[in-house]
């Protein structure tokens, strides 16, 4: 018998929504699902290194960039509306090309809306039930959710109730029976390695952000002497670059290289992107983070883990090594025990 085949089809959106489906895709293989693999960008390159056995294609891009400055990224969004909504048209095309060429069984878009097809089971995976963007909070929320209701169901990698990772993000007041905690997801497990590295720097997220972060760290650590490795999050040809003799720069890591680095780094220093959340918490790591300027969903994060006595944070253009020496007053990050409910969720198909 036919494996069914399954359309899975993360948004390029640094490599947090790639990663993230990772695990899923494993999932499926394990249960004895036929995954196929479309996105576009580093997030494709991505999923074709860890699973080059795997049909992969590339969707239209949404082209997502960032304004050097922070504070005008939402107007910058809301600018390029008309451009996003022209990608979700050609999105839903090539979806239905796919649909017929591969005789596809189900959709998992990972906050891509067009990818979705009416004759077909879809889901939609996101951590944001409210999109937060300041003042245009509720509207964009309730934008967002309209979209997720086109989709038959909606899977929040997090836990339901109060012990979660993404607070008022992933969970409202009342919820109808579409959306399905799946508990916290990562490729990555915990293991006890010896310490390494003082600082692990791991860049993510869409330029020109990720850059300008790159070039303030290295400033900053270049006149220290602590041992450091920083991952730009570039999925480029060369691996290894030079730099400081203390500071190992690599462009990538992924897979069983990239669990090991995380595992035997003292102290992680990161966005607060929810992906890297679930990964350290997993890993249950002490950690930094530096939220991308503009983005009201990392400040959130970060300042939520602060709150709650778990790590601390710093603004881009506020931040000194100093503060550095805050995270022995915090806990850390702790791996949320939630049974995971993928199995249960396949059934869908």
């Amino acid at each position: 018998m036919r494996k069914k085949r399954i359309l899975v089809a993360p948004l390029n959106w640094g490599l947090g929504h790639a990663t993230r489906c990772i695990p899923i895709i494993n999932a499926l293989q394990e249960e004895q699902f036929e995954p196929v693999l479309a996105s576009d960008g580093a997030a494709l390159l991505l999923l074709e290194k860890e699973f080059p056995h795997l049909p992969g294609f590339e969707l239209p891009s949404y082209n997502i960039k960032y304004t050097q400055s922070g504070s005008n990224l939402k107007w910058k969004m809301m600018w390029d509306s008309p451009k996003i909504l022209k990608t979700i048209k050609a999105e839903k095309k090539f979806t239905k090309k796919l649909v017929e060429d591969y005789n596809l069984s189900g959709i998992i878009s990972d906050n891509r809306f067009g990818v979705r097809y009416k004759h077909l089971k879809n889901v939609f995976i996101t951590h944001q039930l409210n999109v937060l963007s300041g003042s245009t909070t509720y509207f964009s929320s309730k934008i967002h959710r309209k979209y997720i209701k086109k989709f038959d169901e909606c899977w929040i990698p997090d836990a339901p109730g109060s012990k979660n990772l993404s607070g008022i993000l992933g969970h409202l007041p009342k919820t109808d029976e579409t959306i399905k905690y799946m508990g916290p997801v990562s490729r990555l497990k915990k293991e006890e390695l010896p310490i390494k590295f003082k600082y692990l720097i791991l860049l993510s997220g869409p330029e020109p952000q990720r850059t300008i972060l790159e070039k303030l760290l290295l400033e900053k650590f270049a006149g220290t002497s602590e041992n450091i490795l920083m991952i730009r999050g570039l999925m480029d040809e060369k691996k290894q670059l030079i730099g400081p003799t203390h500071i190992t720069i690599e462009n990538y890591r992924f897979g069983r290289e990239l669990e090991e680095a995380i595992n035997s780094a003292e102290i992680i220093i990161s966005r607060s992107g929810y992906t890297s959340i679930m990964d350290l918490a997993k890993l249950e790591k002490k950690a930094f983070f530096i939220p991308t300027p503009g983005q009201f969903e990392q400040e959130y994060l970060a300042e939520r883990l602060m709150n709650l006595g778990i790590a601390p944070f710093a603004r881009q253009d506020t931040f000194q090594l100093s503060l550095l020496k805050d995270i022995k007053n915090y806990k850390g990050l702790k791996n949320i025990s939630c049974s995971n409910k993928l199995r249960e969720l396949f059934t869908l198909f």
